[in-house]
């Protein structure tokens, strides 16, 4: 596992602002055509609408605890994940008008190919997975595992994969014909990453600490160990790193403890093997949760669910340095387009927005 040590980096140069946002924003989604940032604010059931250029504001009323969001660039339309009302607001971009789609029971994640103009949403209590059809918003279902959680989709291969926390494996749809595989995983699979350009699939099993490596064309898997609880995972296509955030870390024993460390890890997707770097050192952070990557400055943002920081990494060295955030940072989003870094802060309300160098 290679841990990062935390020096100041040389060549990293930030600001940030902070945005208010609705209460408990808990996911962040942009449209990198329009410049529009959306932030799913769980406590208040509304979403707030960033204009990127200027950071002005708008609020978008949606249903009941609103929990994840994506957007279709192509279409400019925004999908809200609204877990107590079992819907999907689907936001105009343009207009801000909103119209609803009825879902499963309890839906969770959210994905969009804007390829085929499909929308993917995951029904936990209800083992499947609801498809919309863009145009229309007629929606079809297909069977997954027990509680779907997570999504991510290959817009390369029309291949949509769907964590099942409680069976322990991921399913695998055909975009074209709604056909489905199981692939195996880890134990309690809570996230993945697909790098189109490989056609690997990452799956962080939080259980057991190790992350599945789907062979996207053939369903074959490798097994990496990945610290004690791997939870988020992101992979930055223009270098084929992948990384791994672990809530524990070095300390076995702390079991999810927001006040444990967490650490790391820095997955080769060459070999599916730990990058290892001479003289790299552990460096803990508190309760990292989430990453992210910007494949255009090969720099890899981790926030702090304990603190408020971010840790940015180089890519290029895996030196770190350190970025104040709000309180409760748990989502993000980074627009490559623009260089700018969207941190949802659940406990502050807030959006820091962050320009990169």
């Amino acid at each position: 596992m290679l841990m990062l040590l935390g020096w100041p980096a040389r060549g990293f140069s930030q600001s940030a602002v902070t945005v208010a946002t609705g209460d408990g924003p808990v996911a962040v989604a942009l449209n990198t055509a329009t410049n529009k940032i959306y932030v799913a604010n769980n406590d208040s059931d509304n979403v707030t609408v960033i204009d990127g250029a200027t950071n002005a504001t708008t609020t978008v009323a949606v249903g009941t605890e609103p929990y994840a969001v994506a957007v279709n660039p192509v279409t400019n339309k925004v999908y809200v994940v609204n877990q107590t009302t079992n819907n999907v607001s689907v936001i105009d971009g343009a207009t801000n008008a909103t119209t609803t789609v009825a879902v499963g029971t309890r839906p969770f994640g959210v994905a969009v190919d804007p390829v085929t103009n499909k929308i993917y949403v995951s029904n936990i209590n209800d083992g499947d997975v609801t498809v919309i059809d863009g145009a229309t918003n007629r929606t079809s279902t297909v069977a997954a595992g027990i509680e779907p959680g997570a999504l991510a989709v290959n817009t390369v291969t029309n291949k949509i994969y769907v964590a099942n926390m409680e069976s322990d494996n991921v399913t695998v749809i055909d975009g074209a014909t709604d056909a489905a595989a199981t692939v195996a995983t880890g134990k309690d699979p809570v996230a993945l990453a697909v790098d189109s350009v490989t056609n690997q699939i990452y799956v962080t099993s939080l259980q057991d600490g190790n992350v599945t490596v789907i062979d996207g064309a053939t369903n074959n898997t490798t097994s990496v160990a990945a610290g004690n609880d791997p939870d988020d995972v992101a992979v930055n296509s223009s270098t084929n790193e992948i990384y791994v955030v672990d809530t524990c870390g070095n300390d076995p024993s702390c079991s999810g403890d927001p006040g444990s460390f967490g650490a790391v890890t820095v997955i080769h997707g060459a070999t599916s093997s730990v990058h290892a770097t001479p003289g790299a050192t552990l460096t803990v952070v508190r309760r990292p949760e989430a990453v992210a990557a910007n494949p255009a400055t090969n720099r890899i943002y981790v926030p702090h669910n304990a603190t408020q920081n971010m840790t940015v990494i180089d890519g290029a060295t895996n030196k770190t340095t350190t970025v104040a955030v709000g309180d409760g940072p748990h989502a993000l989003a980074v627009n490559p387009v623009t260089n700018k870094i969207y941190v949802a802060n659940g406990g502050s309300a807030s959006v820091t927005v962050i320009s990169g160098e």
